[in-house]
């Protein structure tokens, strides 16, 4: 049982690029969808605790879109694989910025959203 808890702890603590690694593995060599997974594991981490809580301690972010940069197709992929949204719904994301991709995240999970988005070439803030 301890076991499982320890193996629970780590899932809520991977980062966006840990995560998406995951999804490649279970997909590739388990046949298992990674939306599902990465939705699974990206929603653990934002179940903490409520608005006020994260007002105070500020342990929770949102990952806000300013603005798709010169890649827009690259970043409405990396914001459809981010939240697990399909295609359409990740454009309409990236088409209405400034627009919050991910809301109630760890720091450490905002931080790697952010990267992994100004990478596409993406703007993007933490709020």
């Amino acid at each position: 049982m301890a076991d499982l808890k320890d193996f629970a702890e780590q899932l809520v603590n991977l980062t966006v690029k840990e995560v998406n690694e995951l999804a490649d593995i279970l997909k590739e060599e388990y046949g298992i969808e990674p939306a599902a997974a990465a939705v699974a594991v990206a929603g653990g981490g934002a179940a903490g605790g409520g608005d006020a809580e994260a007002a105070e301690e500020k342990s929770e972010f949102d990952v806000i879109l300013t603005a798709a940069g010169g890649s827009k197709l690259a970043v409405v992929k990396l914001v459809k694989e981010l939240t697990g949204l399909g295609l359409k719904d990740a454009k309409d994301i990236v088409d209405s910025a400034p627009k919050a991709v991910k809301e109630g995240v760890a720091k450490d999970e905002a931080e790697g959203i952010k990267k992994s988005l100004e990478e596409a070439g993406a703007e993007v803030e933490l709020k």
